[in-house]
C-alpha cells in the first residue's frame, strides 16, 4: 500500500499531539421550585383577595438562590384575578432566602379553581411549578357557621354556669344528721336563644 505525501503528514502530526483524556461534560445547575405557602388555599370571592403564593428557589443541592426571577402568572379567563399593576403576571426577584411573594392579588367574582403558574430563571435555568388554590364563597359561609356555633356554645356554657352556680340545688337532711347536696343533671335542648341581661 503506497501513502501519498499528505496521509504522511497527517499521521505525523497525529501522533505529535498528547493524548486527551476524555473529560466529562459540565454539570448543568439545575433550580427547583418549592412552594411554601398558598398550595390548596381557598380564597373568599366576597373579600376580592387571594392568599399570597411564597415559593422558594433552590439549587440542585437544595441551597437557596438569591437574585432568580421568578414571574407569576394567574388565568386568563375563569376564576382569576389581577396583580396590583393591573396585569396578569408579575416578576419578583428572589431574597437572600431564595423566596418571592406574589402579594396583592384582587380576585374577579368567578368561583372555581385558579391555577398560578410559576416560573423561576437563573443564569440561564429555569424552573416552573404550579400553585393550585380555590376561589368560593364557601369561605364565608364557613366563618357565618362557625360564629352560630360559638353563639350556641355560649349559650349552653351559661346554662352550666347556671348549674354548677347551684341555680338548682337541693339540700335535705338525712337520718344521721350529715347533709347530702343533690344537682338535677344539666341538660341543654336547641332551639332559638337569646342572650341579654337577667
Amino acid at each position: 500500500m503506497r501513502w501519498t505525501s499528505a496521509a504522511l503528514a497527517y499521521l505525523l502530526l497525529a501522533e505529535s499531539l498528547p493524548l486527551r483524556a476524555q473529560e466529562p461534560p459540565p454539570q448543568v445547575s439545575r433550580l427547583n421550585i418549592v412552594v411554601v405557602e398558598g398550595e390548596g388555599a381557598i380564597n373568599n370571592v366576597r373579600q376580592r383577595t387571594a392568599r399570597a403564593p411564597i415559593v422558594q428557589v433552590e439549587d440542585q443541592n437544595r441551597r437557596p438562590v438569591a437574585g432568580a426571577a421568578v414571574v407569576f402568572a394567574l388565568p386568563e379567563r375563569g376564576a382569576t384575578g389581577v396583580f396590583p399593576n393591573g396585569s396578569r403576571t408579575l416578576t419578583v426577584m428572589t431574597d437572600n432566602q431564595g423566596r418571592a411573594v406574589a402579594r396583592g392579588i384582587r380576585l374577579n367574582n368567578v368561583q372555581g379553581r385558579m391555577e398560578i403558574r410559576v416560573t423561576a430563571s437563573h443564569q440561564g435555568q429555569t424552573a416552573s411549578a404550579t400553585i393550585a388554590q380555590s376561589n368560593t364563597l364557601a369561605a364565608a359561609a364557613a366563618g357565618a357557621a362557625s360564629k352560630g356555633l360559638l353563639k350556641w356554645l355560649l349559650i349552653a356554657g351559661g346554662a352550666g354556669a347556671a348549674a354548677a352556680a347551684g341555680v338548682a340545688v337541693a339540700n335535705r337532711g338525712n337520718n344521721n344528721g350529715t347533709t347530702t347536696t343533690t344537682r338535677p343533671p344539666t341538660t341543654v335542648s336547641p332551639g332559638t336563644g337569646t342572650v341579654g341581661r337577667p
